[in-house]
């Protein structure tokens, strides 16, 4: 598999900015609407791929440690970390979302690039007088971090009337949902029990010392409900489990994130003495 930093172009000293401009650069230049080269799409999957990896600090870190490994696929077992094969659904660092029915646009995560800048240099749309679009008046909706999650539909005083507005499932703090005459910016709070990173989400999950030496099964919440999860014997504090197409949902599409679940291991702060023997013994065995 051809390393990501070569997809790129650029040097594994490469700042976060130069990463972005890279990317930016390929992505115009190998996307499949602009480019009738043959193998051009496939391209342009592998160079988002790579942003998507490497444009993420912790992800990038553990594809310097360990490489390409760490993103294969197992099934969702394993403890080596978050593995891929395609977990971002094809989908890249460039996405642009279309709400059914086209009254409604959402549009999010172009890795800081205006996208009217994109789409000008892709099919060379310039407004009509050669200038940006005429500013929209842009309301801020405050959503739960189950109804960002799930899709709400909810109603807001809009110009002096009351409408009711479709929240897509899976919309992040600073998207936009565009409807005819003004935008909606969600802000999404924070989960208690997850952390999100674009469509993945992580949850830390405490095992006691047995089970992590012995190997368990325990139950992990998700974000659809709890789950049996294996813990394999020797598990150690810190590994990873991913949990595939367990994530958020991307916006108007069947696709989701992975889930990460972070196994931590659990050290008693004060034990029997009957347990300390058996712990002692157990330390001249290892």
């Amino acid at each position: 598999m051809e390393d990501y930093y070569k997809l790129l172009g650029v040097d594994k000293k490469a700042s976060p900015s130069e990463i972005k401009s890279a990317y930016r650069k390929l992505a115009l230049k190998w996307h499949p609407d602009k480019n009738k080269e043959v193998g051009a799409e496939n391209r342009f999957k592998k160079i988002n791929e790579a942003y998507e990896i490497l444009s993420d600090e912790k992800k990038r870190q553990l594809y310097d440690q360990v490489g390409h490994s760490a993103f294969k696929n197992n099934g969702g077992r394993g403890n080596q970390g978050p593995q891929s094969g395609g977990p971002f659904g094809g989908q890249g660092g460039f996405r642009y979302y279309s709400n059914a029915g086209g009254a409604q646009n959402v549009d999010f995560d172009f890795g800081g690039v205006d996208p009217f800048d994109i789409f000008e240099q892709f099919f060379g749309f310039r407004s009509p007088n050669g200038g940006r679009r005429k500013p929209r008046n842009a309301y801020q909706m405050n959503l739960t971090f189950d109804e960002a999650i799930k899709g709400v539909s909810k109603k807001a005083v809009i110009g002096g009337e009351q409408k009711t507005i479709k929240i897509p499932a899976g919309v992040d703090t600073g998207m936009k949902i565009r409807f005819a005459d003004f935008d909606i910016v969600v802000n999404v709070a924070q989960s208690k029990d997850f952390k999100r990173q674009k469509q993945d989400v992580y949850i830390e999950q405490l095992i006691s010392f047995p089970q992590a030496v012995l190997g368990d099964t325990v139950q992990v919440k998700t974000i659809d409900g709890f789950i049996k999860l294996k813990v394999k014997s020797g598990t150690q504090s810190g590994s990873v489990v991913r949990l595939k197409g367990k994530g958020i949902p991307y916006p108007n599409s069947s696709q989701k994130g992975d889930q990460y679940v972070v196994w931590t291991v659990e050290i008693p702060v004060r034990i029997s003495g009957s347990a300390k023997k058996i712990i002692e013994n157990l330390k001249n065995e290892l």
